[in-house]
């Protein structure tokens, strides 16, 4: 069918609703509104669904999550799931609560028991609740650090990461088959409870993810002893890490924690934010003058589904607050954590550090000095957590810290993705640590910088909205491949990985191995001087991102060095 007949559909069939026919009878004269909402379905990429709230197949909207689930639900009774059930967590934006509660009786009607927090929780705490409830699958509903008109849903399997090779595209092909919304099962909610297939969970799951976090704090001597002293500034951006976060630093002792009071509460508007994004240095305003009325120490902000941390850390110096990107506090807990364990005796047998493929170098010479093994993934966090997985099955090495650059990180295996809750635990424990022996956290980053060298980092993102964005973004990637750079103005490029291949090509001998990595539409362009691009389309969002990295001899030689690189990317492309 055309769009227009999708439209037409939606407009005539007794299967939508009112409200939905209401709203698209608004957009009658507007073509181009109308073909951008019933073009294509809204995908369901590796990780779930994410797009616009609305009505049409191209958005986010209750028969989209319903027709979604009945594929995961198709595929969870092929794989003979269903008695295990499903958890569902789900944030603070406009229409979470409805869409989980749209998946979950889709799964009851399919006989998939649901287990449904009662309110809204961070995205960590579902990966952790469904491996306690020893569930096949979870959902969280969640845009994570999009615009406010934005929502998603992502999918989780046992293990507690999201879904990896080759389910993930097993799930797809589920969710494609299902064409006709007719089939699409659903039940009402009174007799879903009633059958006992709609479970609502809460407290008692808290209570476990908060004891688990408290397993990460390697000295809780410092936190009592420097607790009335350390000052914290935190702001949850309106979404789910409000309450976790207060509590887990108020059962550690921390005294002096002030809460942006603008931004505690849920707000599906963000209405105190452009972008509630901690990447965003606009996002921190509110914060940051907290935090100088307060003399605080650090100042930190979760996302709105609390997976990613941001962080702000005084310069006593300046007297100012210099921002952290995710690599910096990432090394900074991973350093700390490796540094401790290994001086405690707690370093686990056959350590492994997991980063990203486009997070820091910086941590090749810190797994090196703490004889850490260093294992690099491609993007995403469902990477790393997948590394926990294999390290359980073959026993081969013990999980002990993880990254991306993205501002999410992982300290222990409660969870199998991003955790900002158990990142903030781990950074206030460092922030008592540098006030202990008379440091702030960014004498210490300066410490780390000179002992393993200025790496410093950047991300350059092309955005290419609508139905030609994608042939764009495809058409970028083509191009490099079929005629790669031979340098990026001084820097060469010693060696060219293309992981939709397979291949790693030595440029000065022609020599091609292996990635060893999954298949992926990534370019990664190995530079001289300890430098670095890569080249990769977003999953979720229509923009192509550039990731790049440099090693300098001081803080203003990275920084040149990095805008350089820069430029030279921006000329190629």
């Amino acid at each position: 069918m055309s769009y227009m007949d999708d439209y037409k559909f939606w407009l005539e069939d007794a299967y939508f609703d009112d409200a939905t026919k209401k709203e698209l009878k608004e957009i009658a004269d507007n073509e181009a509104e109308i073909e951008d909402r019933f073009y294509k379905e809204l995908e369901f990429g590796t990780g779930g669904l994410r797009g616009v709230i609305g009505a049409g197949t191209n958005r986010m909207n209750v028969y989209t999550v319903r027709k979604a689930t009945q594929g995961l639900a198709n595929y969870i009774v092929k794989q003979n799931g269903q008695k295990k059930g499903v958890a569902i967590a789900y944030d603070s934006r406009f229409m979470s609560p409805e869409f989980a509660d749209e998946a979950a009786l889709c799964l009851a009607a399919n006989g998939i028991k649901a287990y449904v927090f009662d309110e809204l929780r961070p995205t960590p705490e579902l990966s952790f609740a469904l491996r306690t409830l020893g569930c096949i699958s979870g959902i969280v509903v969640t845009a994570s650090h999009n615009p406010p008109e934005y929502n998603g849903y992502k999918v989780y399997w046992e293990d507690g990461a999201q879904v990896t090779a080759p389910k993930d595209k097993e799930i797809i092909t589920e969710v494609k088959a299902v064409t006709d919304y007719h089939t699409v099962k659903t039940m009402p909610k009174e007799e879903a409870i009633a059958a006992g297939l709609y479970e609502v969970i809460g407290e008692a799951i808290d209570d476990k993810y908060m004891a688990e976090l408290k397993k990460q704090i390697i000295h809780p001597e410092i936190i009592t002893k420097m607790a009335e002293d350390i000052k914290i500034v935190y702001t949850p951006f309106h979404g789910t890490g409000n309450k976790p976060v207060r509590r887990i630093l108020k059962e550690l002792g921390f005294k002096n924690v002030y809460v942006v009071p603008e931004q505690e509460l849920p707000d599906p508007k963000f209405t105190t934010l452009e972008y509630p994004n901690p990447e965003d240095p606009k996002a921190f305003t509110l914060a940051l003058k907290l935090a100088k009325e307060k003399n605080a120490d650090i100042v930190l902000a979760t996302d709105p589904d609390a997976d990613r941390l941001g962080i702000y850390a005084l310069d006593t110096k300046s007297g100012e607050y210099v921002p952290f990107t995710g690599n910096m506090s990432g090394m900074l807990i991973a350093d700390y954590i490796l540094r401790e364990r290994k001086a405690t005796g707690t370093m686990p047998v056959n350590p492994a550090l997991v980063k990203t493929i486009v997070t820091t170098n910086m941590a090749d010479p810190i797994a090196e000095k703490y004889g850490v093994k260093l294992i690099e993934v491609l993007t995403g966090f469902k990477y790393i957590g997948e590394q926990i997985k294999f390290f359980e099955q073959t026993g081969s090495n013990n999980y002990v810290f993880g990254l991306e650059e993205s501002y999410g990180c992982l300290a222990g295996t409660h969870a199998r993705d991003k955790d900002a809750v158990v990142a903030v635990m781990c950074l206030c424990e460092v922030a008592a640590w540098c006030k202990a022996n008379g440091k702030t956290v960014w004498d210490r980053m300066l410490e780390m910088y000179e002992e393993y060298g200025y790496f410093k980092e950047d991300l350059y993102t092309i955005t290419l909205k609508g139905i030609d964005g994608s042939k764009q973004i495809q058409a970028i990637m083509d191009k490099l491949r079929a005629n790669p750079p031979k340098a990026f103005g001084d820097l060469k490029v010693i060696a060219m990985r293309d992981y939709d291949k397979d291949v790693v090509t030595d440029i000065a001998t022609g020599a091609t191995t292996p990635t060893g990595l999954p298949k992926s539409n990534v370019l990664y362009f190995e530079l001289t001087n300890d430098s670095w691009c890569c080249a990769r389309p977003s999953g979720t969002e229509p923009k192509i991102k550039f990731y790049m990295g440099v090693k300098g001899t001081s803080l203003e030689d990275a920084k040149a060095k990095n805008e350089q690189l820069t430029n030279e990317l921006k000329a190629l492309i």
